[in-house]
């Protein structure tokens, strides 16, 4: 199994794949013709679907919970990240119909990226994890600076500080 800095060292300078993912903002994002510049896309395992309980042992996977309070993080530092020059993406294996609802439901004002058929968890051999038979991946943070992964925040620990982890690593290494 490989080690949490072996993850990041081996996915720190990879190019984006030239891969479109299924968008909440409607159609798909072509990764390798994202803009110019840094953009940050969180992954996180799925958020709860409401009325559902969550998967078996939910609660005993170290790092499962908290995908909604890390996408409400995100949207309230949104602005920040924009004038900081990052443009934010979601991303999960859940399906986009699921991700439209959820992104509605807490007023996200950026796209979230489905990858429900595992091609880009599968080309950049992100980490992911099995639970209740659905391959979900783990709670990680790429910074692309010109569709290169410039920085890995892996692992995320505390997803409610998620995105003022991101500000802070922005503000460090400014363009």
């Amino acid at each position: 199994m490989e080690t949490e800095q072996a993850t990041r060292s081996r996915l720190t300078s990879q190019m984006l794949p030239a891969l479109s993912l299924p968008s909440t903002a409607g159609g798909a994002v072509d990764l390798a013709a994202l803009p110019a510049g840094r953009s940050v896309i969180y992954a996180y395992p799925r958020t709860s679907e409401p009325g559902q309980p969550a998967p078996q042992g939910w609660d005993m996977i170290p790092g499962a919970r908290g995908c909604t309070p890390q996408a409400c993080t995100f949207r309230d530092h949104h602005a920040e990240l924009a004038a900081l020059g990052a443009g934010v993406f979601g991303l999960s294996t859940q399906p986009t119909a699921y991700q439209q609802e959820m992104a509605e439901r807490l007023h996200l004002p950026f796209p979230v990226l489905s990858d429900a058929e595992f091609h880009l968890t599968d080309a950049l051999d992100l980490p992911s994890f099995t639970a209740d038979g659905m391959r979900l991946l783990k709670r990680l943070t790429l910074i692309l600076r010109d569709k290169r992964i410039e920085a890995v925040l892996y692992p995320v620990t505390a997803p409610e500080r998620s995105a003022e982890e991101v500000v802070a690593w922005l503000k460090a290494h400014p363009l």
